[in-house]
């Protein structure tokens, strides 16, 4: 028995370890082949499949987790959560993502990106699945939570495989394309989203992205990769000639350990990080919050609302590709002066929604339209990019990591103030009518009377039917995602002599 009991421990230690080791970078394997043709075809097919891969594939991160955003004013109108409450279950993931960001940045520099990735997003699916069947606050709470563990793997395994195969020269506009995904990701969810939730109910607004991330996850598995030289193929540096071989990154767990340790002594990265916190607060007040803002303040549809807020993610791409391809071409790699740039302009379509309180479909799509491209600028400038052009290539997912730790503790503290401060704006007017009273009105307004000013006795007996009508004031909500805005700009001056830093590989 004492055998057979030792036997199971070291089987459930050795499969706990071959699990770890299942999600760990392989070893290098020696250059494949003398052949240069031979090396740049494989070297590109992969490259590129994982580009896309990691564009795409981070995208449906965002499919299982803006979905929240949609379903909103279902549940407050169903009564299953309050404003209130679904600040804190908003709040609560961002802090688990928060701090899954660091963690899991660490671990990516050191990960099998195609493995870790993928499983990531299909375990989110599986939570979002399981979400659709959940009433109860704290149930919902845990698994939201949960589900923000899983997504803050998505964006460092990104960013690491885009810089183990494209150099530092390619990576502001390779980030800025990467950057799309975004976006993609919350189109994709405004517009189809809140299709499937006015067809068949809130539920459906965790099922169907469940179901389609599930999907997404089973075909990353096939498509993303690995480092290039766990496959025989040279360092992406001394495959496009910008490193000598003798000088290629040895990517040694002391040599990385080094490099992280840089990011975390670097003030830089700091300041960054609390400008994206900053910048964090209105990203996310805007697309969590904007469509009840759209329907309380100018009386859209659900689905009107969602058309009109899709305008920010389709802007929003064209800024993430032009801000990396803009800082690239005519900056040289520095993001200072676009940053400055779209902060301001930022900030301008913010006053421009709180001014114009009045609903003009072409008017408000412009505006969204004017924050998402210059919101998609700033993500790719203070989300990562700014970061990674300062830290060493082996510390990529690190400086992802403390950025988005930054990032999402200001989503997370969004979140919940928003909520506090649109709750605090809640009003209900009642109207009340029986059914006859109701059919005696129309009637009557048939044959051409206006009853409207008419009132009748307080103890009429048609009175015994009560309507509610619940709206929310965004008023102090806007002043606190224009507020935070303006701090981002601020200290975006604070590193405006920050110099790209010099590949030590």
């Amino acid at each position: 028995m004492i055998s057979s009991r030792s036997e199971r421990v070291a089987r459930v230690e050795n499969t706990s370890m071959n699990l770890l080791d299942y999600f760990k970078t392989g070893s290098d394997r020696p250059v494949k082949s003398d052949d240069p043709a031979v090396i740049r075809r494989e070297f590109e097919w992969r490259r590129w499949s994982v580009f896309l891969s990691v564009t795409f594939g981070y995208a449906f991160f965002y499919v299982a987790r803006i979905n929240l955003a949609v379903v909103k004013k279902p549940l407050m109108d169903e009564g299953v959560f309050s404003a209130s409450e679904l600040g804190v279950i908003g709040s609560v993931l961002f802090i688990v993502y928060a701090f899954g960001k660091l963690f899991n940045g660490f671990l990516s520099d050191r990960a099998n990106i195609q493995r870790f990735m993928s499983a990531a997003l299909l375990c989110a699916a599986v939570v979002n699945f399981l979400l659709g069947f959940v009433e109860w606050f704290w149930a919902f709470v845990i698994l939201w939570a949960i589900n923000g563990w899983f997504q803050s793997i998505g964006s460092a395994p990104s960013v690491v495989a885009l810089s183990q195969w494209f150099t530092k020269k390619e990576m502001g506009t390779r980030y800025g394309v990467w950057s799309v995904s975004h976006s993609i990701g919350q189109g994709a969810t405004y517009v189809f989203t809140a299709v499937l939730v006015s067809a068949f109910g809130w539920r459906w607004g965790f099922w169907g992205p469940g179901l389609i991330c599930a999907g997404v996850a089973l075909l990353l598995f096939r498509t993303l990769a690995d480092r290039p030289q766990t496959y025989g193929l040279p360092s992406v540096n001394v495959y496009k000639g910008e490193a000598d071989v003798g000088k290629a990154a040895s990517g040694s767990p002391a040599s990385v350990g080094k490099s992280q340790l840089a990011v975390l002594k670097n003030p830089a990265i700091w300041i960054l990080g609390f400008a994206g916190a900053a910048n964090s607060i209105t990203r996310y007040g805007v697309t969590n919050w904007g469509i009840l803002f759209l329907q309380e303040t100018k009386d859209y549809s659900l689905t009107g609302a969602g058309s009109v807020l899709a305008a920010f993610p389709i802007a929003a791409m064209a800024g993430s590709i032009l801000g990396g391809y803009i800082s690239d071409r005519f900056f040289g790699g520095r993001r200072n002066v676009p940053t400055l740039v779209m902060s301001i302009f930022t900030l301008l379509s913010l006053i421009g929604l709180a001014v114009f309180s009045t609903p003009n479909v072409t008017r408000d799509i412009a505006l969204i339209a004017v924050f998402g491209f210059n919101m998609g600028g700033l993500v790719t400038y203070l989300g990562g990019l700014m970061a990674v052009d300062i830290s060493s290539k082996k510390a990529a997912g690190a400086a992802m990591g403390v950025i988005g730790m930054f990032c999402y503790i200001g989503a997370s503290a969004q979140e919940a103030i928003s909520g506090v401060l649109i709750d605090a704006g809640k009003s209900v007017s009642t109207t009340v009518w029986s059914e006859s009273a109701a059919n005696l009105k129309a009637s009557l307004q048939g044959l051409g009377l206006d009853l409207a000013n008419v009132a009748l006795p307080a103890d009429s007996p048609v009175f015994d039917l009560k309507t509610s009508i619940v709206s929310y004031d965004f008023k102090w909500a806007l002043m606190f995602w224009i507020g935070a805005t303006a701090v981002a700009l601020l200290l975006t001056l604070l590193v405006w002599k920050a110099k790209p830093a010099q590949d030590c590989d």
